[in-house]
Order: structure tokens, then sequence, then C-alpha cells
């Protein structure tokens, strides 16, 4: 059995998005009330809308499920799934040397992801030749007031 390329990762919805309810676990988890519903969105999905932000703007992990739960109706979008799926994005983005901007895509509170293809100095750098400030705070690293510059989808 071959390995999965990260753009057949990507391409490979399993059925999803898919509009669950919320459970007790996952009101424990993620917050919400209980039998509200929640999408668990299909990894196009997260790329398409991490391939919307323009040069010099960001986007947080947050932002990204507010906008998918807009989009389907739902109280919220699955924490877990949305950044595992940014995760597949940037490196199917990476694999293709295609310019989806997946670094613009930060972990909440500004942070850097440590994940994305080329790791913390990769992504320092192009962040960087966009004018972004990167602070370090213990082992990890932040775009400084990146509350400032991000973008409304």
């Amino acid at each position: 059995m071959t390995k999965k390329t990260w753009q057949e990762k990507l391409k490979d919805s399993k059925g999803l998005p898919k509009i669950e309810k919320i459970t007790e676990k996952g009101m424990e988890r993620w917050g919400g009330k209980m039998g509200d519903k929640f999408v668990i969105p299909a990894p196009i999905e997260v790329y398409e809308i991490m391939n919307k932000v323009p040069k010099g703007k960001l986007v947080t992990i947050a932002e990204i499920r507010k906008v998918l739960a807009k989009k389907h109706n739902v109280a919220m979008a699955c924490p877990l799934t949305t950044g595992i799926f940014s995760w597949v994005a940037a490196n199917a983005a990476f694999e293709e040397k295609n310019k989806m901007p997946y670094f613009r895509t930060l972990k909440t509170g500004g942070e850097i992801n440590p994940k994305y293809p080329g790791g913390i100095e990769a992504q320092k750098k192009l962040l960087e030749g966009e004018g972004h400030k990167i602070i370090q705070r213990g082992k990890k690293y932040f775009v400084a007031d990146f509350d400032k510059k991000l973008v409304k989808l």
C-alpha cells in the first residue's frame, strides 16, 4: 500500500463535511451547549479559507472555525479536525509548491504553528517578509499584535 500524498489527503473528504450534535464529552472539551450542532469540516474547506488570506493579513484557527460554523449554520466547528486539516492544507500547498499562504494561519493567541512545512524558522522568514514582527515567549513564537492584522472573512 502506497502512502497518500498531501494533495490526496486534502481531496479525500471521507464524507465530510458532517454535522453532529455536541455531546457531554464535547461540552467538556470545547464548550457549547448539549445538543447544539457542530460541523466536522472537509479538509478542502479549511484550505479554501486559508487561501483567502491576503498579504500582510493573518487568520487564526479560531477564526477559521467561526467561518465554518457560519457557513454550515451551526454553533461551532470541531477544533481538532479544523487544526488537523490546516496542517494537511499547509503540507499539500508546500508539496505542490503552491502559493497558498498557509504561513498566515496561526494558532490561538497568534502562535506560529511549528508543524507547518519548514517549521518555525521558515514561517518566521515568510511572516517577517510581509512586515510582521515575531516575538519569542519561552519555546514558542508569536506574531506581535496579530489581532490587529486579522482578516475579516
